[in-house]
């Protein structure tokens, strides 16, 4: 028996060791880093702030009156569209009518000849259908550079096919704080509203900022080394393949490519630093968490979970794409 409960051991003993090598050779799997390279380019770059919301009227207000009194005439029902200004009922004893604060239609209406009307009585609502908005919530990191005036894009879950303009006509003061995070709601009117009905929901991109014509490269090929910004510049020749660390200025940025002030010309070649394992999965790496300020506009590249490499001679890692920052 105690030879069968030995034998029992060592077969136990060999396969915890034999699943201990695989499992050491499968995490010891060698990582080499292949560079990749990618073109400086010349085009258009938006910086732009995106929200959802829902579509709701400018103007929308209870009918109140002004004054008591018996009513002489109604001069409106439901469901017509009246002008600011228009009358809408007269009193017996000649007092000032009751008018419209705005164009839009009379959605409700609860006064009759003959009724007697007092100071300040809701008697009915008119709401505006022509002149509509959306308003979304903004974060507090982009807040700052939404401003009146800015063009918007809008679309609508009814409409996917269809994109609305508009323009941004008020930025709250005063934000909305959730589990430590600030909002403030931004109004957005639309331009030509055409079948959107109130209470639809919207998708709305902000353009806050734009260039043409511009250089620019992808976000992950600037590097950080303190307060200075740099790329890797690779030369080609017939012989071997030279590299450069050039020193450049930087302006605005979108989620993917940043604007080049100065150091680079069309064309050049610069790295983008892949980390890729033995297997060929390839992912980013680099320090979690960094924010890298642009030089412009106070723009921040948003942190992340997972950084681009520190690269050669940086002394900082780039940050990667998920996470809170200008979109």
């Amino acid at each position: 028996m105690k030879k069968w409960i030995s034998i029992g051991v060592i077969l136990i003993l060999i396969a915890g060791g034999s699943f201990w090598f695989y499992q050491s050779k499968k995490t010891a799997a060698p990582v080499e880093q292949e560079m990749m390279t990618t073109t400086v380019q010349k085009g258009d770059i938006k910086v732009q702030v995106s929200g959802s919301g829902s579509i709701s009227s400018i103007n929308s207000s209870d009918i109140t009156s002004e004054s008591e009194g018996i009513v002489d005439e109604v001069l409106v029902a439901v469901n017509d569209v009246v002008e600011e200004g228009d009358e809408l009922l007269t009193f017996t004893d000649g007092s000032d009518p009751i008018t419209a604060a705005h164009a839009g239609t009379i959605t409700s209406l609860d006064i009759e000849d003959g009724s007697r009307v007092q100071l300040s009585q809701v008697v009915g609502h008119i709401t505006d259908y022509k002149t509509l908005q959306t308003v979304i919530s903004v974060d507090e990191l982009d807040i700052t550079s939404i401003k009146e005036g800015q063009a918007a894009e809008i679309t609508a879950d009814a409409f996917p096919d269809e994109t609305f303009e508009g323009t941004v006509t008020a930025v709250s003061k005063e934000g909305t704080s959730t589990n430590g995070v600030s909002s403030f709601n931004v109004n957005v009117q639309l331009t030509d509203p055409k079948e959107l009905l109130i209470g639809m929901s919207t998708e709305v991109t902000i353009t806050t900022e734009s260039k043409e014509a511009v250089l620019y490269v992808p976000i992950e090929s600037v590097r950080v080394n303190g307060d200075e910004k740099y790329v890797i510049v690779q030369e080609s020749n017939e012989n071997s393949e030279a590299t450069t660390q050039q020193v450049v200025e930087t302006g605005i940025n979108d989620d993917q490519n940043i604007e080049i002030v100065s150091g680079l010309t069309e064309g050049q070649l610069v790295q983008l630093a892949v980390t890729i394992s033995s297997e060929g999965q390839g992912f980013r790496g680099g320090n979690s968490g960094q924010s890298f300020p642009g030089a412009e506009g106070g723009q921040n590249f948003p942190g992340g979970a997972q950084g681009f490499p520190n690269g050669d001679g940086g002394g900082q890692g780039f940050p990667g794409n998920t996470g809170r920052g200008n979109q």
